[in-house]
């Protein structure tokens, strides 16, 4: 226990100056961008004198230097503050929280799928490298790889909502439809299976890759020749010596898909019109609100560490050299 909370305390301190990094570059690159939420708004109402673009400017802190609103900024979110939503006139927290667990439980039943399905394929692969299961997984994989994830997702919408009408088109659960406890929990699984099919897709070939990758590099190692020499049965020579050896790089690679499959909720969530996060950052780029834009981006980094922070408690609780190596340092 105590070294599991030396593990995080370490991570949390090495987090800070990685989430100082993606706030300045985050903050001049949106300054680099041409036009600001003033001018968007101007044009959704058709124009304005220089007065009151003066008065908005004033209004919302950009008559200020970058240096000044970044101080600002840093120091607002100290105090756990985001600032204040041009586009939606919303505190930016507030937009988050309520857009924020759509996209976990397309994420989270996203990643929970990809990685149990494709882990378990990997293993079913790599226990006979070269057979005719193996290359046809090995295929099927690289397949599904290939196919982009908005393209996925729009056909199986064709197919399964718009033709056979099994599923939903669109949204996260059925609107205004008074539904509560375990009838709202299996509307939103209905409304949820055609997205996290698209997104888990791809990400399940990834992992059955990396973990058929890994198995095939343990069968040489030594301990399993040792292990075969013992006459231990094939079953648990590939659960318990090949597949748990070969699980860290899939581990790892859990982690680092965690950005990744929060990018790809952001095309998911357009293509069923799902009111989640991503499709919040898209409005905000659609609205030039680089608040709200720099308030979903610290959002997501924190989540990414904060996902990488819980990988690296299971590597080290799978790995116990990496838990000695943690204690020793």
């Amino acid at each position: 226990m105590n070294s599991a909370l030396r593990l995080i305390g370490r991570r949390a301190i090495s987090s800070i100056p990685v989430l100082l990094i993606v706030v300045i570059g985050t903050f001049f690159l949106l300054e680099l961008a041409p036009g600001d939420a003033v001018d968007a708004y101007l044009v959704s109402i058709g124009g304005g004198d220089a007065a009151l673009t003066e008065q908005l400017r004033a209004q919302y802190g950009l008559d200020q230097s970058p240096l000044s609103r970044l101080w600002f900024y840093v120091t607002a979110l100290l105090r756990f503050d985001l600032g204040w939503s041009v586009g939606f006139n919303r505190p930016i927290s507030e937009l988050i929280l309520e857009r924020l667990p759509n996209t976990f439980y397309l994420m989270g039943s996203a990643t929970a799928l990809s990685f149990v399905l494709g882990t378990a394929l990997g293993i079913v692969s790599g226990a006979r490298i070269g057979s005719f299961r193996d290359r046809l997984l090995s295929i099927g994989s690289l397949a599904l790889y290939a196919i982009p994830s908005f393209w996925l997702g729009l056909v199986l919408s064709v197919v399964f909502a718009v033709q056979l009408r099994w599923f939903p088109t669109s949204g996260i659960e059925t609107i205004a439809s008074g539904k509560a406890g375990f009838d709202r929990v299996l509307d939103i699984a209905r409304h949820l299976v055609l997205p996290v099919s698209a997104l888990s897709m791809i990400y399940l070939a990834l992992f059955l890759r990396v973990m058929r990758a890994g198995m095939a590099e343990i069968w040489r190692q030594d301990f399993v020749r040792a292990a075969r020499a013992k006459g231990i049965t094939r079953p648990r020579l590939v659960l318990r010596h090949v597949a748990r050896n070969a699980l860290l790089p899939v581990v790892t690679m859990l982690g680092l898909q965690a950005a990744s499959i929060l990018g790809g909720s952001v095309v998911i969530e357009s293509v069923f019109a799902i009111p989640g996060f991503g499709r919040l950052a898209q409005e905000a780029v659609a609205l030039r609100d680089a608040p709200l834009l720099m308030g979903i981006i610290v959002v997501s980094a924190l989540l990414v560490i904060f996902v990488n922070m819980v990988i690296d408690l299971i590597y080290a609780f799978l790995d116990p050299r990496v838990g000695a190596s943690e204690r020793n340092t």
